[in-house]
Formats: structure tokens, C-alpha cells, sequence
């Protein structure tokens, strides 16, 4: 396996696209031709977790896929998952505003796209995947993928920017019903929920109480079209953080535009899952051995997704 470390801004290190490309072998004639899948990991938009990075980078491996991992514009410039003081006042940071993380996977598909003959990536099999506020920087992109927001920025048609597939977990879809959420936790007194939105509203939205019509441009779930990539989706109905009705809202809009969709939600487990066993587990509760299978439910689905050239 080739492994690569990419930083994607000139003078930035934050940002990095870290290549995990398998090599060719006389004995694999598929192996010529690979997928491949570009990581987010989540985190609130105020850091990347290292939980959903490098572990789902080799899960997707042992599936045959090449994996990239994207540390995308974030507020915590370091590596690792770290939240700011939210107790006290936290400055917008332009970098991480919408739409920057979004031209990160951008320029992680372009640059993908741009080496696909040295790495042997079938172009037509490169899917976005992300967990958590990555989740959702993954659906931005399956809507704003073909849109001039990315075309015009990157000067390219809008074939070169073309996911083949979007898989999400646990992914905020509908800013406009956490709103709604945010401001129930924080009438029941939920500070510390209310207080991790308020910061992630600064980091990727620059300002704590974004208008309304900004929440509409950041809320997937309603702006899907016929040119959204086929989804997979997965939540657990435990999850206190990303309510499950952000799921529900993203089913609705898909079944809506006629994509393609699976969606799963597990009966058990709380926000940032990842892969649900001990490859990725912060503490005990980060293991659930039916949460964990949606590697395996998103591997048969990729198979039906993921065109056979």
C-alpha cells in the first residue's frame, strides 16, 4: 500500500488529504482498476476526529477500495478532534466558513481525479464519505457538486467535480430543524448541546444566530435534485446530539428527487459511532455490535452502486 500525506493549501498544513492506495498485484487483475472513497471526519466543524479518519480509511480498504482521509477546513487548525473554551466568546475564522470545507472535498475529488492513472482509480467509483458535521459536509457536496457555487470556483465542467456515491453517518441534513432542537435544549436548560451548535454555528456559518436564509443554504436535505449521487445513510434512534429526524429528513428529500437510498437507523448507541467496535472506540459505549454492521450493509450496497469498468 502506497501511503501519501497531501496538504491541499499552499502555506496552510490544516488541510490534508492523506492517500491510502493499494498496490497492484499479478494475482488481482481487478486491482488495476480501483474505487476509491474520500473521508470526512466529524466534528462539529471545529475539529476532525481521528476516530472516523484513518480507522474507516482501512475499512474501506478491506473492502478493495483505495481510501483518502480529508482533514477539511476546520476552526482548530491541529490535528485531532478539540473543541474551543465554549464558555467563552469564540471569533468567526474565515477559513472554515461555508462554502471552504465543501471546496476542500472539491479539490480532494480534482486532485484524485488529476492522478487517477498513477494511482489506479477508476474515476467513475469515487464516492464522498463523511460522520457527523463531515456527514454533512458529504451531502453539501452530493447538492452542490454540479451547481456554478463549485463549478465557477474550480473554472471545471462539472463532470470532474461528479461523486459517484454519498455515505453519511449520523450527519446533521436540515440546519433549519436543528434550529428548532437548539432551541428546545436550550429551554430545557441543555447547555452544553446548545452551547457546541452556537460554536459550530461560528465556525462554519461565522456567526452564532445564522439568518434563516443562510440556514436553508446549508440544509442538504432540502435542496436535493435529480443529480444528487445515489446515499446511504445511518443513524441510531439514541443519538441526543444529531436527532434522528435529521435521517428522516434526508430520506424524504431523496425519496422526493427519485435517488437512490438506503437508510438505516439502529435501535442503540449515541452520536460518533464511527465504526462501532474497538478499532475506533473512545470508551465502551462507542461499541455496539449492531451499529457496527453498517460496514458491511454499506459495503453490499456500494457493490450495486459502484459501476463494474
Amino acid at each position: 500500500m502506497h501511503h501519501e500525506k497531501i496538504y491541499l493549501h499552499e502555506g496552510r498544513k490544516d488541510v490534508t488529504l492523506t492517500a491510502y492506495v493499494q498496490d497492484i498485484s499479478r494475482e488481482m487483475p481487478g486491482s488495476r482498476s480501483r474505487g476509491a472513497v474520500i473521508i470526512c471526519p466529524g466534528g462539529a466543524y471545529l475539529g476532525c476526529s481521528d476516530r472516523e479518519g484513518e480507522p474507516v480509511a482501512m475499512a474501506f480498504a478491506a473492502m478493495g477500495y483505495h481510501a483518502f482521509v480529508l482533514r477539511y477546513s476546520v476552526y482548530n487548525e491541529g490535528n485531532g478532534l478539540s473543541y474551543p473554551d465554549l464558555t467563552k466568546p469564540l471569533p468567526a475564522k474565515p477559513h472554515c466558513i461555508f462554502p471552504n470545507p465543501m471546496y476542500d472535498i472539491g479539490k480532494a475529488m480534482l486532485l484524485i481525479r488529476s492522478r487517477a492513472e498513477e494511482w489506479h482509480v477508476n474515476v467513475d467509483n469515487i464516492g464522498v464519505c463523511g460522520f457527523s458535521a463531515g456527514g454533512h459536509n458529504s451531502a453539501m457536496y452530493g447538492v452542490y457538486w454540479d451547481k456554478p457555487i463549485m463549478t465557477e470556483h474550480f473554472g471545471v465542467d462539472a463532470a470532474e467535480l461528479k461523486p459517484a456515491a454519498c455515505i453519511m453517518g449520523y450527519p446533521l441534513t436540515d440546519y433549519v430543524l436543528m434550529k428548532e432542537d437548539v432551541q428546545r435544549a436550550t429551554a430545557a436548560g441543555n447547555a452544553a448541546h446548545a452551547g457546541l451548535f452556537r460554536a459550530a454555528n461560528i465556525a462554519f456559518c461565522g456567526e452564532e444566530m445564522p439568518p434563516d436564509e443562510l440556514l436553508h443554504k446549508i440544509s442538504p436535505a432540502r435542496l436535493i435534485d435529480e443529480n444528487m449521487p445515489p446515499s446511504f445513510l445511518w443513524f441510531t434512534a439514541e443519538d441526543a446530539l444529531v436527532p434522528v429526524s435529521q435521517g428522516t429528513a434526508m430520506a424524504s428529500g431523496l425519496a422526493a428527487a427519485g435517488t437512490p437510498f438506503e437508510v438505516h437507523i439502529f435501535e442503540k448507541g449515541p452520536h460518533g459511532l464511527s465504526l462501532a467496535t474497538e478499532a475506533t472506540a473512545g470508551n465502551a459505549e462507542h461499541i455496539d455490535k449492531d451499529a457496527a454492521k453498517w460496514v458491511k450493509l454499506c459495503e453490499e450496497w456500494l457493490k450495486k452502486h459502484f459501476c463494474k469498468k
